[in-house]
């Protein structure tokens, strides 16, 4: 089912309203029956609804995410839904970061943003580093948080959030998606900077930055300095238009740390440096030196 049908029926269930399925429909152009589906699977809680035959789901990762907001008193289909509507790449907290290989952060400082105080003030975070630092972890741990405390919240990377805007341009309807990614309070866009962004869509990427600037929080993932946008969006003077609100009303962590992805195989590589001699005879030792 489309996104917008799904966040549609969702505010239905969470305000305890049965909706009226023919007008949805015609809403948004579905079959009536697919949205009064959605809606009764929708007030079934999670462990009581039938299981297709599948493959494992991601989802199935925020299963103990879900049991301990439930023994807090929350709705478990409530808490569901936001899960599964954020899109997720997969389940992260703030418990789950190793802050003492990263020692160049701030835990006092992360563990503030998890309390979702700077969404009262509508503030941006940005996490600055190289791959593998653990700029997605926080995030996405952040914004299951935020899912957590009844936050509407979305992920995207930016790669598929620019295609989404350009497509929906060439269609005729890049103002209901830009809509749609304004309304969420936190919206998470991953990995600027991996792929050089078009001037179409740079323009519109701002108009999306524009519209929340000041009403709603976003959260940015970089692999490069923020003085080099300018060549990630083949538009300096647009960069920095859209830095400028960005930046406004941030926090701005920069890490510098060592790549998550490789510390097994630092790790390995370390205890595999070199031969222990420790068993070996001074003689024995003398001899080999010798041999070499």
């Amino acid at each position: 089912m489309r996104l917008d049908v799904e966040q549609c029926v969702q505010q239905y269930i969470m305000n305890k309203i049965k909706p009226n399925f023919a007008e949805i429909g015609r809403r948004y152009g579905v079959d009536p029956r697919t949205v009064k589906r959605y809606y009764n699977l929708g007030l079934t809680p999670p462990d009581e609804q039938p299981q297709p035959l599948r493959r494992p789901s991601k989802l199935d990762d925020y299963r103990k995410t879900i049991e301990e907001k439930v023994l807090e008193g929350c709705s478990a289909t409530a808490i569901y839904l936001r899960i599964k509507l954020a899109r997720f790449p997969y389940e992260k907290t703030l418990a789950d970061f190793d802050f003492s290989y990263q020692p160049g952060i701030n835990q006092g400082t992360i563990e503030d943003l998890g309390s979702l105080r700077f969404t009262q003030e509508n503030q941006n975070i940005l996490f600055i580093g190289t791959s593998g630092v653990g700029k997605t972890h926080l995030a996405t741990a952040i914004g299951i948080e935020g899912c957590k405390q009844g936050i509407s919240t979305q992920f995207i990377r930016c790669s598929d959030l620019i295609n989404k805007l350009q497509t929906a341009q060439v269609q005729g309807r890049s103002e209901e998606v830009l809509r749609r990614y304004v309304r969420f309070q936190i919206l998470i866009i991953d990995e600027i900077g991996y792929l050089p962004i078009e001037s179409v869509g740079a323009k519109l990427f701002f108009q999306l930055i524009e519209r929340r600037y000041e009403r709603k929080s976003t959260i940015i993932t970089t692999n490069i300095p923020l003085s080099k946008w300018g060549n990630t969006f083949s538009d300096k003077m647009l960069a920095n238009a859209i830095l400028d609100r960005l930046v406004h009303h941030a926090k701005v962590i920069r890490i510098t740390g060592r790549s998550y992805r490789m510390k097994d195989h630092l790790i390995e590589k370390k205890d595999n440096s070199g031969p222990d001699l420790s068993g070996f005879s001074s003689q024995n030792k003398e001899r080999s030196s010798e041999t070499l």
